[in-house]
């Protein structure tokens, strides 16, 4: 799957977004090594920190189907927004740990493009190897 096929998959994924709060709506979609892939759209809930993102439901369908970091090749996220969707400090802090730090990160908002890893959003993290010694 290209970058581009991957892009138009998180824009199909964006359609499930439930958004009535922010009218901000996001679609992720994971590419795994074997060639399966994985929607994520974004669901608020009125209780703002219910609420879950895109990249974050992607990368957890991902892993609730057995997939782990070495087994993911690359995530696109994008939006209808006027910036390109870049994830939020939450979403960086999961990724950091669910994804290898060079895998592709393809955001997009329709009009502009940009390609990143979670070493380049989050340098410095705080993972695991702080956590357990």
């Amino acid at each position: 799957m290209t970058k581009e096929e991957l892009i138009q998959k998180a824009q199909e994924a964006m359609r499930n977004s439930y958004a009535p709060y922010s009218k901000y709506h996001v679609g992720a979609c994971i590419l795994c090594t074997d060639g399966k892939w994985f929607y994520g759209a974004n669901i608020e809930n009125a209780s703002f920190g219910a609420t879950n993102c895109a990249e974050r439901s992607a990368v957890f369908a991902a892993y609730s189907n057995g997939y782990r970091a070495d087994t993911i090749a690359a995530l696109a996220i994008v939006s209808d927004g006027e910036r390109i969707a870049a994830p939020c400090g939450i979403c960086r802090q999961v990724l950091s740990e669910l994804l290898k730090p060079d895998t592709p990160i393809y955001l997009s908002n329709g009009k502009e493009e940009a390609t990143t890893s979670i070493r380049e959003l989050l340098p410095m993290s705080f993972g695991m190897e702080d956590v357990i010694r």
